[in-house]
């Protein structure tokens, strides 16, 4: 009886073993909602942290841990840093990126931080924590919020001074993007330098990406062209995640040269759960070029053979567990 249960638990430790040797390290990612994973019933609402598994190879496991509304005060105070912090093992990493909620409100708010004092101070904690654990932190400044500069449409002002007109002239945004994170973007660097941990340019990287897309294409990266009530431009669509992710996991790469054999640039990302820029692999194929030799890595789901229109040259890439047949 002994010896049999013997080989059980033996069996049970070589499972356990397979399991976790097949993932080579874990990326730890804490935030607010601008990272967070989303209720994808609810609309199309992404954080660009859902969208980092597709560009890693799947030995590599992305834990999000970021959530909507927190600074890194309230991610402290409501204990969700200790679990991180708990679960971080060797080897693994920690990408670190707050602001938008420690901006807000004024000393002695719930959620505020002082960037220079407060804000830095528990950006220090985290990456200490990260190293104290053999993990390696990697510090990110905010992504940017899609606010431009308004500037007075000079055509529907002489349309109307033409007419006699007494209206206050149309306004438009201009090519030019405000900064509307200040110190909050700026400090992290420092304390990145001073720790001498990696560094991300997130708002440097995502500013960049809605100039080059301008006041009307940057819609399409933040919920407001998904809803037309809605006034959301800070928070991203499945395309904004995408998009972000793309950029800042080759940054990662660049701060993190070890990450680089683990990153990967598939054509089209598919995942039921969200986590790609297709829900399904259908609409993926559907968006392959004739003729074109194209790679969709599909990350969950079991699927139906889709249907391929002739000339479509489609290498598929699956994760574990997916299924087409």
């Amino acid at each position: 009886m002994r010896k049999i249960i013997t080989i059980i638990a033996l069996s049970i430790l070589t499972l356990v073993t397979m399991t976790s040797s097949d993932k080579a390290f874990t990326i730890y990612l804490i935030g607010d909602s601008t990272m967070a994973n989303k209720n994808i019933e609810a609309g199309r609402e992404r954080g660009w942290g859902m969208a980092l598994q597709g560009f890693f190879a799947e030995e590599v496991f992305i834990d999000n841990r970021a959530l909507n509304g927190r600074s890194t005060k309230t991610f402290i105070d409501e204990g969700h840093w200790q679990k991180v912090l708990d679960d971080m093992k060797p080897g693994d990493y920690l990408v670190i990126q707050f602001g938008h909620n420690d901006e807000k409100g004024k000393i002695g708010d719930k959620k505020h931080t002082i960037a220079g004092l407060t804000f830095d101070d528990n950006l220090r904690m985290f990456c200490r924590g990260a190293l104290g654990k053999g993990a390696t932190p990697i510090l990110m400044n905010p992504v940017v919020r899609r606010e431009f500069t308004a500037r007075v449409d000079r055509e529907a002002a002489q349309a109307r001074a033409s007419k006699s007109s007494d209206d206050v002239p149309d306004k438009r945004d201009s090519e030019q993007l405000k900064d509307t994170h200040g110190a909050y973007a700026v400090t992290p660097k420092y304390v990145a330098r001073e720790l001498r941990v990696p560094f991300v340019d997130a708002t440097a990287i995502t500013g960049d990406l809605e100039s080059r897309l301008g006041p009307d294409n940057s819609k399409l990266l933040h919920m407001i062209s998904a809803d037309k009530k809605s006034k959301d431009n800070t928070h991203y669509t499945e395309y904004g995640a995408h998009r972000v992710a793309e950029l800042l996991v080759d940054a990662m790469a660049e701060a993190c040269p070890q990450l680089k054999p683990y990153v990967r640039h598939y054509d089209y990302i598919v995942s039921a759960k969200g986590f790609g820029n297709y829900m399904t692999l259908q609409a993926a194929i559907n968006n392959v070029p004739i003729y074109a030799k194209s790679t969709i890595c599909v990350l969950d789901g079991e699927w139906v053979e889709p249907k391929i229109t002739s000339g479509k040259k489609i290498k598929y890439v699956k994760f574990s567990g997916v299924k087409i047949e």
